[in-house]
């Protein structure tokens, strides 16, 4: 969705129940009810082993021609445009719309959307918990506004309730895992519940993170990536990064976790390997094919740096 400025999004109706029954197997489908009647299901019904893998393989081979600018997730479809070849915006965005929406109707099996909860030619649109537009991606607003007003925890089911939510948007805070390390010591099995003033201070210091979150960009497969790696005593961190279009350094993705007991005892050159390791899992399908790609060791990750090159802010470039 790089370099896109107007979205739309469009969520299918009912989605499975969609997907007719095949006649010969309506009745493998048959439920009694408690007042005797039999219900067969004449649609896919929920719960099957396979519906959800036979509603993803029906809807991606029908939206197959138009994935590009119609990537879709289950039942929501999501379309993306610029302005090309003379043509604004707007024109390019009708443009895609009919082709999807042709596409819908032209199927033996129709596939209808729900336009209560469709949205047209937005400057964004709500994606999986986060809202993607023409200057990146940011946290849903509501979602940040729960995590700011949540009172302050009282037991170890509270803070599941709130890690939760708030482990959900980690990729928007840098070192979350470091940062939220007092209040996972509270979760230990032999862990006594107490509230001191440094859970209370990371308690803070997530609310503040989210707030105070930037706005990711959106990932440019055009455009090389580089990777920025930390460490510390008891986390390792990263982050995918990439020059936007204005050459600024944009943040893609946050990636961070707790050190094992065992690894704290690493050497710190064995810790900054470590990091590097995680970063080339984490960012791997961002990673591959891209090209040359560097990390970045920061001031407190670089004594592998100072073995490979005597500037600390070297990029080292893998092949």
């Amino acid at each position: 969705m790089a370099k896109n400025t107007i979205y739309s999004a469009l969520d299918l109706r009912d989605g499975v129940y969609q997907i007719l029954t095949r006649e010969s197997d309506v009745a493998l489908t048959a439920v009694s009810t408690p007042s005797g009647i039999l219900w067969e299901w004449l649609v896919m019904p929920q719960g099957l082993e396979n519906t959800s893998a036979t509603f993803n393989r029906c809807v991606t081979h029908l939206l197959r021609s138009v994935r590009d600018f119609a990537p879709r997730y289950f039942d929501d479809v999501f379309v993306h445009s610029r302005a090309v070849n003379g043509k604004t915006d707007v024109e390019v965005q009708k443009e895609h719309l009919r082709k999807l929406l042709g596409l819908m109707l032209k199927h033996k099996h129709k596939l209808y959307a729900n336009l209560k909860k469709c949205i047209f030619e937005a400057s964004k649109i709500p994606i999986l918990g986060c809202l993607v537009g023409k200057n990146g991606v940011r946290p849903d607003p509501e979602k940040v506004r729960v995590i700011n007003e949540w009172p302050t925890l009282s037991n170890v089911k509270e803070l599941r309730q709130f890690l939760g939510l708030a482990t959900y948007l980690c990729k928007y805070v840098e070192n979350y895992a470091g940062k939220i390390r007092p209040l996972s010591q509270l979760l230990k099995k032999e862990a006594e519940w107490k509230w001191t003033a440094e859970c209370q201070q990371a308690f803070d210091a997530v609310k503040q993170g989210l707030t105070e979150a930037p706005i990711l960009a959106v990932a440019d497969q055009d455009r090389p990536f580089h990777v920025v790696c930390d460490t510390s005593d008891f986390a390792i961190g990263c982050a995918l990064m990439q020059h936007d279009h204005e050459d600024r350094d944009r943040v893609v993705y946050y990636q961070s976790r707790q050190l094992k007991p065992a690894e704290r005892n690493y050497p710190v050159h064995d810790k900054e390997l470590l990091v590097m390791k995680y970063a080339l899992a984490k960012f791997r399908v961002y990673l591959l094919g891209s090209g040359p790609f560097g990390p970045r060791f920061t001031a407190n990750c670089s004594e592998v740096a100072t073995h490979l090159a005597t500037d600390d802010e070297m990029v080292v470039v893998l092949r």
